[in-house]
């Protein structure tokens, strides 16, 4: 298990940079502003629509797991709402991310728990299945696999191989400082007559 930066301590953008601009998930926002997620992903790959296979991932996934769901896409069902996000929090999961929607917008930001989807739409999910726990899977347009990185702000959701997590945060960090240098220096620009 790798030691992950905490929810907040790195933008995702710069992490987006210190990865050559790969890894971003394209099309998955957070729901509610100021969402932040940092952690391990724990994967489901599930039949659009359907929620069978994240009520099952919930029976093994550990303090801190980021729940990251592949579902096609579909913004026709929500895979999640308050009640799942309830479950979520209850066993301190580290954040939800659905290429799929969600519902209950207002709810899940009044409980805090940070969720990105694809898109939000009212109606309510299937539950019968088929899915996948714990496989390789793409969200976004990104591979992702058990225990890669997974790191979300207001920008979106980049996903760091595992292998490479100390040295793109190692990258990351510099990049930082190299901004801190350029932002002082846009400071003291004087402008021309």
């Amino acid at each position: 298990m790798h030691d992950y930066p905490p929810p907040g301590a790195l933008p995702v953008a710069t992490v987006s940079d210190a990865m050559d601009r790969f890894g971003v998930a394209d099309g998955i926002r957070p729901l509610w502003p100021g969402a932040v997620l940092s952690g391990p992903a724990f994967t489901v790959w599930t039949r659009p629509g359907d929620n069978k296979g994240l009520h099952a991932a919930f029976e093994t996934i550990r303090r801190g797991e980021v729940l990251v769901v592949n579902g096609g896409g579909d913004a026709t069902r929500a895979l999640i709402g308050e009640l799942v996000a309830q479950k979520a929090k209850a066993l301190e999961v580290g954040g939800i991310v659905l290429d799929g929607a969600a519902r209950d917008v207002v709810e899940l930001a009044q409980l805090g728990v940070p969720v990105f989807a694809r898109a939000v739409t009212p109606a309510g999910p299937w539950k019968t299945g088929p899915y996948r726990i714990a496989g390789p899977i793409a969200v976004g347009g990104v591979p992702v696999t058990p225990g890669d990185w997974v790191i979300g702000d207001d920008d979106g959701v980049a996903i760091v191989p595992a292998g490479q997590v100390g040295d793109v945060v190692a990258d990351t960090r510099r990049l930082i400082e190299g901004e801190a240098e350029r932002r002082a220096a846009n400071q003291r620009l004087v402008p021309r007559d």
